[in-house]
């Protein structure tokens, strides 16, 4: 958001209406970023893109997943280097379960955002989600880490989470609350 006369709440709220596909919070406020995101969106592939984009979620929503990975691969095809079709590609990738796939169109967001902006913001985060699935939560972390400084609230919920000085506390709190629900405390 480029306004400065609008709380963070309302530029949260705002994003969720215009940005769907983050989870509620995330607000990416680089400006460089999105002026940069604003030349390469002004082009007719990407606009063309978008569209299809739209489809795919729309197939996507209405499961139809092999509709939907025919329009992100048409989106991708119409504009390569927009790194947003390769983020919905990876989900229904994912979905498939072509965790591979997926990975590897991540890594190809991350590349073509130069890891700045909304979408590198989700492109570490899916992957970080991969990443944690898959047991390497040292590349999880490193991920939500990257999505957090982004300014993605989920990743930094997901970073708290992990922490294993809180889940110690979270453990030990659980009990305490648990004795004093008991009377023992």
């Amino acid at each position: 958001m480029a306004c400065k006369d609008i709380s963070p709440h309302d530029a949260s709220v705002l994003n969720a209406v215009f940005n769907p596909s983050l989870p509620f919070g995330d607000v990416v406020e680089d400006a460089e970023q999105s002026t940069q995101e604003e030349v390469i969106s002004n082009t007719e592939a990407v606009h063309q893109a978008r569209e299809l984009e739209v489809r795919g979620v729309e197939a996507a929503e209405r499961g139809d997943i092999t509709r939907a990975l025919e329009l992100f691969n048409e989106a991708v095809l119409t504009a390569p280097n927009w790194a947003s079709g390769y983020n919905n590609r990876a989900q229904v990738l994912r979905l498939k379960g072509d965790t591979e796939g997926a990975l590897q169109d991540l890594d190809k967001a991350l590349e073509l955002s130069s890891g700045t902006g909304k979408a590198a913001c989700q492109a570490y985060t899916q992957r970080g989600l991969i990443r944690r699935l898959e047991g390497d939560d040292e590349g999880a972390l490193a991920d939500f880490k990257a999505a957090a400084d982004l300014g993605s609230q989920f990743a930094k919920h997901q970073l708290v989470i992990m922490n294993p000085y809180a889940a110690m506390c979270n453990q030990m709190l659980s009990e305490v609350i648990g004795k004093l629900k008991k009377g023992e405390a």
